[in-house]
């Protein structure tokens, strides 16, 4: 009898691997439109200018691209009405939904702990390594001005 039965299973793919594809599913799950349009379309499925009102701060391009682009990924489904104006529609697939934990999850924390997050940052931004080196910055760039 061998032992192969004992020898650990490499995964099929890698995130750490910079040539692993999954990597491009980062890309596109981590985006925070991404995160705002998931989060969005949990509750159901929204017309394109409900999307845009709903996610304020979105441009209208980056909508459109991020939409084909979840849409391109198998996360949001596109169903267009033939009418004038033609009405389009945006929901989540299955995928889509399989998401939808996850980004609440994250949409909860941000909300929880920005406190915590905006006094860490001032903190950090009052010490004195970063304004020794926010100084040193400057006076480096100064003096390259005056080398010229």
């Amino acid at each position: 009898m061998s032992d192969s039965h004992l020898m650990e299973t490499k995964p099929a793919w890698n995130v750490f691997d910079s040539n692993c594809p999954t990597r491009q599913v980062l890309d596109r799950v981590a985006d925070k439109w991404t995160v705002l349009i998931v989060q969005s379309l949990s509750s159901g499925t929204l017309r394109f200018a409900q999307l845009r009102r709903t996610v304020d701060g979105i441009s209208q391009k980056v909508l459109t691209n991020t939409l084909r682009g979840l849409e391109r990924d198998g996360i949001v489904t596109r169903r267009i009405y033939a009418s004038v104006p033609p009405k389009v529609e945006y929901s989540l697939t299955d995928l889509g939904r399989s998401l939808c934990q996850l980004v609440q999850g994250v949409c909860c924390w941000a909300e929880a702990n920005i406190d915590q997050v905006q006094v860490a940052r001032e903190l950090y931004d009052q010490s004195p390594r970063n304004t020794s080196l926010s100084q040193s910055n400057r006076d480096d760039s100064s003096s390259v001005g005056l080398q010229r």
